[in-house]
């Protein structure tokens, strides 16, 4: 019996070349598929960009135009000059000269008087050579005994004068703190009367008890009148 099949036709034969090639695609597929790469447009490099390519700017080509220089002004007239005769005389100074000589006799020079100007000197009550003496305190010995004997009788004088009604007037009640200064200038009066208290009222009437205060003999520092500030306060209650 013959057979049916071809023996050239046997495709059995070359099954593992077949394979072995398959194989070899697969792998060199799988290779290159793991090792492609892709780039994000955003990531490209701008720098390397070839810019070569891009037409220049065109410049336009602007014509310069020679334009004239303006004429020049006309030329000023000239100015006519009028020749005055000067009929006026003139006197020359002469200076003199200011040397001296040996035989020139100087004058002498006569005594000029300068006047003393006396200094407009305040001193304070606390410290001065010599206070000022309020009348009935002459018999007093010593400074300190003139200062006790002067502040004790002012007290006496002012409370014996102030009228104390005015605070209650006023419609003030309490305790009355009222604050006096003054200057007892070089001839010995009362100046620059000054007054602090609660309402004006009262500044009022300190201010004018103070004024009618005496005349007293001025304080002096080393033996001449000078200015002594004084003050003292006054209390009393508005009942």
């Amino acid at each position: 019996m013959e057979p049916k099949k071809n023996p050239n036709a046997n495709i059995g034969r070359n099954s593992s070349l077949y394979l072995a090639v398959g194989l070899a695609l697969m792998l060199a597929l799988s290779y290159f598929s793991i090792n492609y790469k892709t780039f994000d447009k955003e990531a490209v490099d701008i720098g390397l960009l070839d810019l070569g390519d891009l037409d220049d700017e065109e410049i336009p080509i602007t014509e310069i135009l020679n334009t004239p220089p303006p004429p020049p002004p006309p030329p000023a007239a000239p100015e006519v000059i009028e020749v005055v005769e000067d009929e006026e005389e003139v006197e020359e100074t002469v200076i003199e000269s200011t040397e001296t000589t040996q035989d020139e006799v100087i004058a002498e020079v006569e005594d000029v008087e300068v006047e003393e100007v006396e200094e407009d000197i305040s001193v304070p009550f606390a410290i001065i050579e010599n206070v000022p003496v309020f009348p009935g305190c002459e018999r007093e010995k010593n400074n300190d005994a003139r200062r006790k004997c002067m502040s004790d009788k002012i007290q006496k004088f002012v409370s014996k004068k102030f009228n104390t009604d005015i605070a209650a007037d006023n419609s003030l009640e309490g305790v009355m703190k009222i604050s006096i200064g003054f200057v007892v200038d070089k001839t010995g009066n009362v100046i620059n009367v000054r007054a602090r208290a609660p309402h004006p009222a009262l500044e009022k009437e300190a201010q004018r008890v103070v004024a009618l205060l005496p005349k007293m003999q001025p304080g002096k520092q080393r033996g001449k009148a000078v200015k002594v500030p004084f003050g003292f306060p006054i209390r009393f209650q508005v009942e």
